[in-house]
Order: C-alpha cells, then structure tokens, then sequence
C-alpha cells in the first residue's frame, strides 16, 4: 500500500494543499464577488475605465477560480463550493455598498495583495511537496498580480 496519490504526491502533503487551496478558491470568489459589484456600482469621473477595467478583472478571476478548484480536484481532493464556505473561509471580506472610484480601486489592490500573501504560502508548501504543477501555478498567478498592484498603486498615486 502506497501512500501517495494518483499524480505521484504524497497524500499527506496533497491534503494540506488541498486544503490551503480551498482557502484560495474562497478568497477569488468573495474577491471576484466584490470586482463584480464595483464594475456594477461604480460612479464617477473615472467611470468609464474603471467600470472597463473592473470588467477585465472579474473576468480572469473567474477563469482562476476554475483553475484553483481544478487543481483541488486533481489532489485528489473536493473544492468547496457553497457561498457560506467561502465567507467562512475567506479573509477577504464582502464589500457592500461601493461606488466610489478611489475606493473601488483600493479594494482591489488589497484583494490582490491578500492573494498574493496566499498564494506565496501554497507555493512554500507546494515547493516542500514536490508539487510542480501547484507550484507553478500559484507562481504564474504570483507574477501577474504583482505587475498588477504596482500598476493599480501607481493609478493611485
């Protein structure tokens, strides 16, 4: 008996990953929630970008949280999938009731700053599992939303 799982990883490690990446997938969908609502709600002279911008946010958040619940499912593991997990499990926290430009911005940017934080301790997991496939995609994840919060801090100011 074996003690490793279908793509090779330890199932003990593949657990915590699963589980670490189950926190993840909460966090891009209460994140993805929130760039929903500001690209829905958002008023002011910058409405136009922002609204565009907002847009092609919540679109590749989509597309990431697929992919993380993907990833779960090939550990060998399920990902949660009921709203109340994901405000249970999430730091992120629902953002209700904004309009405001600046203030839409500044959730994004700490949104993306709390996934990256995440997403750097999978990959120090990922990476003490010889997890190769989680590893890089946290790290593809990891680099693109770097460039990303610079940008949104240099919109800033």
């Amino acid at each position: 008996m074996t003690d490793t799982n279908t793509i090779g990883l330890h199932e003990a490690s593949a657990s915590q990953l699963a589980e670490r990446l189950n926190h993840l997938l909460a966090n891009y969908q209460i994140f993805y929630m929130n760039v929903r609502g500001y690209h829905w709600n958002v008023k002011g002279p910058q409405f136009f970008e922002l609204h565009t911008k907002f847009e092609e946010f919540y679109t590749d958040l989509l597309a990431k949280v697929d992919e993380v619940a993907e990833r779960i499912l090939t550990l060998g593991h399920k990902p949660v999938h009921a709203y109340s997990d994901y405000v249970e499990l999430s730091r992120i926290r629902e953002d209700k009731d904004v309009h405001n430009g600046e203030t839409c911005v500044r959730g994004v940017l700490q949104g993306y700053q709390t996934l990256i934080e995440l997403q750097r301790e999978i990959l120090a997991l990922a990476s003490d599992a010889d997890d190769e496939g989680t590893a890089a995609q946290v790290g593809d994840y990891i680099r693109e939303q770097e460039k990303t919060v610079w940008m949104l801090g240099a919109y800033l100011g």
